[in-house]
């Protein structure tokens, strides 16, 4: 089962809920950070080639750019709900932190996020969910500086090269061998180049950056068939292939389930509005 949508929020591009028993996620990137928390169950991931785990009672802030996979930890599946957040909100230069140590128990920012999500599913109160996000931020950006300073991730340039060029032909795409001759590297070495740079292959980052755009024109109100070839991919069957093996929903029903609003009553504990006092 999925929900997601586009709220009306400065800074947050997209929200996510998502019950999850077999899919598997491939390895792949976002350009905006993930803050996931779990309502049931358990996830396993690997962010920049590092395992990590994550249950009900953490949170977990991805950031962007670095490939990180995700499944279940038991065969019962999982629950779990999404922010994506741009650099507005999380700066860039918290990524390493993030890298190092991506989860943390904290009940009290598990519950703002907890009363954020419930606000986001409610048209119209945009000025609370503001509010919200700004404590929420606040938070995540005093234990990402609490931690090893900051570092940049390393990034080799000519793989650096190599993503900035895919960054640029994300829709109409573009050879290896076209590549090869704009960067003046040979395939091979290009390709090595960038998968020791970032975890996976220069058409898997591809693709996964065709993926996230057809989630921002789906939830912009595209249809399935318009959005695939709008995002680089050759049909609506293209499409559908990937956008299941990435999100284990087609893109008809990504956007097609009940509204926010009826869902969130599904996920909110009781008296959550007067926990914590915000």
């Amino acid at each position: 089962m999925i929900r997601a949508w586009k709220p009306g929020v400065p800074g947050v591009s997209e929200v996510f809920h998502a019950h999850f028993v077999g899919h598997a996620y491939p390895p792949h990137t976002h350009d905006a950070w993930t803050v996931l928390i779990v309502d049931d169950g358990a996830v396993r991931f690997d962010l920049d080639l590092h395992h990590h785990g994550i249950g009900t009672p953490s949170v977990t802030v991805l950031p962007p750019h670095v490939p990180h996979d995700g499944r279940s930890a038991t065969e019962a599946g999982f629950r779990k709900r999404v922010l994506y957040v741009d650099t507005s909100i999380l700066e860039a230069e918290l990524a390493g932190a993030a890298v190092d140590q991506p989860t943390f128990f904290d009940p009290a920012l598990r519950h703002r996020l907890h009363q954020l999500h419930q606000v986001l599913a409610q048209p119209g109160d945009e000025l609370e969910a503001e509010s919200r996000l700004a404590l929420v931020r606040e938070r995540l950006r005093t234990h990402l500086r609490r931690r090893a300073e900051p570092r940049p991730v390393p990034v080799h340039r000519l793989a650096g090269d190599l993503r900035e060029l895919l960054d640029e032909h994300t829709v109409g795409g573009l050879t290896l061998e076209h590549a090869a001759e704009v960067l003046h590297a040979h395939p091979t070495h290009l390709v090595r180049s960038f998968t020791r740079a970032f975890g996976l292959p220069p058409h898997l980052y591809l693709t996964g950056r065709r993926v996230d755009l057809a989630r921002r024109l789906l939830l912009a109100g595209q249809r399935p068939a318009e959005v695939a070839t709008a995002a680089g991919f050759y049909d609506q069957a293209h499409l559908g292939r990937h956008f299941k093996r990435h999100l284990g929903v087609s893109p008809g029903r990504f956007t097609g389930r009940r509204s926010p609003a009826s869902a969130s009553a599904a996920t909110s504990p009781p008296n959550s509005s007067t926990a914590d006092g915000e």
